[in-house]
């Protein structure tokens, strides 16, 4: 039942210095205000909204900016961008196949800055249905390895909700279901009297490429490439790689 990638740990612990940094903050306030506008500001009602507006929380994203979003989205207060989500599809170097998930207001900015961080960084824009059949869309929802949580009492406490597989990510636990799956699993855990961290749907590739020191570098340089665009919201790949690897690539 329990998997144990390292890129995928690599990515959650990368996440929390860029929460560190303020360098989250931005994106996540987009994705409440895109949750409020499709489905309303009341988080009683509006499940997406209320784990957007939790994943911020805990990122520490100031209440202030947080209110706000959920007002301009949901149409009480001015100044809302109309986002679309656009996916593009690329090759990074050792062949990883990459998605790269934007939410925009503008299209033509989102491809020139997609397409200028791949080809500055040994990467390649993909034809649409290229790659993307190498991922497949799962609910995903992280919890902290806690007291008292274990991988055993995870999978009891989500099991009839929809989990279908438990991860371990280090100092996480990873929890894959169903998109459709992902409110009734988070609401398991905290049934279960289990903190969570996010509850989102995500990317997770089907098979994986595994890579030497210098591509993993490379890999790496690329993604914070792509994630300096304002206009891109996650970045999922298909590499995986040693611990040992994979600590020389982030020195």
């Amino acid at each position: 039942m329990s998997g144990h990638s390292k890129w995928a740990t690599t990515k959650h612990k990368k996440a929390v210095v860029d929460a560190r940094r303020g360098k989250l903050f931005a994106k996540l306030v987009k994705n409440i205000e895109v949750a409020a506008r499709m489905g309303g500001g009341d988080l009683a009602g509006n499940p997406t909204l209320f784990d957007a507006v939790q994943k911020a929380k805990k990122t520490s994203v100031p209440n202030d900016n947080i209110d706000r979003a959920v007002k301009r989205g949901s149409g009480l207060e001015s100044g809302g961008a109309d986002y679309e989500t656009i996916m593009y599809e690329g090759y990074g170097p050792g062949g990883v196949a990459i998605l790269i998930e934007c939410l925009t207001d503008n299209r033509n900015r989102a491809a020139m800055e997609v397409r200028t961080a791949l080809t500055r960084n040994n990467g390649t824009l993909a034809d649409p249905g290229s790659v993307s059949y190498l991922f497949s869309r799962k609910g995903q929802v992280i919890v902290p390895k806690e007291t008292g949580v274990s991988e055993d009492r995870l999978l009891e406490a989500t099991l009839d909700a929809g989990a279908e597989e438990i991860n371990d990510l280090g100092d996480v636990f990873e929890v894959l279901s169903e998109p459709a799956d992902v409110v009734r699993v988070r609401e398991a855990v905290q049934v279960a009297g289990m903190d969570y961290e996010s509850a989102e749907a995500s990317f997770v590739p089907s098979m994986q490429v595994e890579v030497d020191v210098d591509v993993a570098r490379k890999m790496l340089r690329l993604i914070d490439a792509l994630e300096d665009s304002d206009d891109v919201q996650n970045v999922f790949a298909n590499f995986d790689a040693s611990d040992e690897v994979m600590a020389a690539a982030a020195e």
